[in-house]
């Protein structure tokens, strides 16, 4: 059973960090939640790895209508459901057959299971907001197995 390697960014708003795009690197498919801010942050992400992408709060220009508010995902046997923000959220994952629900918006990184199903939060890999860290989130996909990390980008000083 092939181990697949997803990133997940989230809350860039237009900063392409290089320390992100490094710990995407080797990614198989890149998921970014939300509040991409330009789109320079997907073409940046899409040298590394195709890129599924959902609008967030501030994707207000012409270039963000392409980007749908929630996109569904299926890595191997599992289904992601991807939203911005999850207090949108307007469907029950459980029975919807999702296994992870990932989004952004709040910037504070989350990794939570309820009923079975995987909340992620990958956090926020843009501009500091207040003191949270900054981070992306790697999720390894094997078969139904999930398997999430964070990798801070930079410490809280």
């Amino acid at each position: 059973m092939k181990r697949r390697h997803i990133g997940i960014i989230s809350d860039t708003h237009g900063l392409a960090r290089p320390e992100a795009i490094s710990a995407l690197k080797g990614s198989d498919l890149i998921i970014h939640a939300g509040d991409v801010g330009t789109p320079e942050v997907l073409r940046t992400l899409r040298e590394i790895a195709p890129v599924i992408a959902v609008r967030g709060n501030v994707d207000r220009e012409p270039w963000a209508q392409a980007l749908r508010v929630s996109e569904t995902v299926k890595v191997e046997q599992s289904w992601f459901y991807v939203i911005h923000d999850v207090t949108e959220l307007n469907l029950d994952p459980v029975a919807a057959g999702f296994r992870a629900v990932i989004y952004g918006h709040s910037h504070r990184p989350s990794i939570q299971t309820r009923n079975g199903v995987l909340f992620l939060n990958p956090g926020s890999a843009g501009p500091r907001r207040f003191s949270l860290p900054i981070t992306v989130a790697l999720l390894y996909v094997t078969g139904s197995s999930l398997e999430p990390q964070w990798v801070e980008l930079e410490t809280v000083r």
